[in-house]
């Protein structure tokens, strides 16, 4: 008797094909995002959320000497949080791009329907790269200052740019974290978007990420470079326009999503 083969899901329909982009597609993308950032600015949610939470763990950091060698990795780490709290974000772009309500309570959506269990998911995976960041930081400083030397906040910033061990720290933990800004990169580029577009689970979605990256390895670099330099730019003041690049590159990160995946 014949057996009917029957393809699994997570085979066929829930793996959607890649498109292969271009520069033009990054430039697009931002573009569209800009837009979005006019019509929801998303500025006051960055600066009620982000900087409480920045100020908080400086704050720990500096209270506690244990944990001061950690203060730049705390807050440079909240970057890997990034994708996962830009969910919101990615809703209102959805909306406003189908023509839909996209009024400011839709950026709690995600957190509220079929995305909730995937974005936990995806969520608690980049929590797994932040305390490994975290880890790694803090063998960096080990290895580099050593544990029995404690640092004091009043010389923190001297003991880091203006010895030897404070730039070998800063050189080694600068290439350790690239490798964990392309890990996140890969992970979420469109794994956070897509379960906030379609019902999938959440290693679907992982899984339909990292194959848009490996067909677009240069592009998606160039991308990465991007969000750094505009990363950089939103630090200069006091992190000040990082109110405003949040937000952008969130709702743009949306329409490169819509640009790598056949939806």
């Amino acid at each position: 008797m014949a057996t009917t083969h029957t393809a699994h899901p997570t085979q066929a329909a829930d793996l959607p094909a890649i498109r292969q982009i271009s520069q033009a597609d990054l430039n697009w993308a931002l573009a569209q995002g800009w837009q979005d950032f006019s019509a929801k600015r998303g500025d006051l949610i960055v600066v009620g959320l982000l900087y409480p939470l920045i100020c908080f763990v400086a704050v720990i950091a500096a209270l506690n000497a244990p944990l001061l060698p950690l203060l730049f990795p705390l807050v440079a780490g909240l970057t890997i949080a990034g994708p996962a709290a830009a969910s919101g974000f990615y809703e209102l772009a959805r909306r406003r791009a189908a023509g839909l309500e996209s009024s400011w309570w839709h950026f709690l959506d995600p957190l509220n329907g079929r995305s909730r269990m995937p974005i936990a998911v995806l969520t608690i995976g980049l929590g797994g790269l932040f305390v490994a960041w975290l880890i790694v930081a803090y063998l960096i400083y080990a290895a580099t200052f050593g544990i029995t030397a404690p640092m004091r906040i009043d010389d923190l910033f001297g003991r880091v740019f203006t010895t030897r061990e404070g730039w070998e720290m800063i050189l080694i933990g600068n290439a350790v974290g690239l490798v964990f800004a392309i890990v996140t990169l890969v992970f979420s580029i469109v794994s956070f978007p897509m379960v906030v577009d379609r019902p999938v689970d959440a290693s679907v979605a992982a899984m339909t990420s990292y194959r848009a990256v490996s067909a677009n390895k240069l592009v998606i670099a160039s991308w990465g470079l991007r969000i750094v330099a505009l990363l950089v730019l939103g630090l200069i003041p006091a992190a000040i326009g990082l109110a405003v690049v949040l937000p952008w590159l969130g709702y743009a990160t949306w329409h490169l999503y819509t640009r790598l995946v056949v939806r």
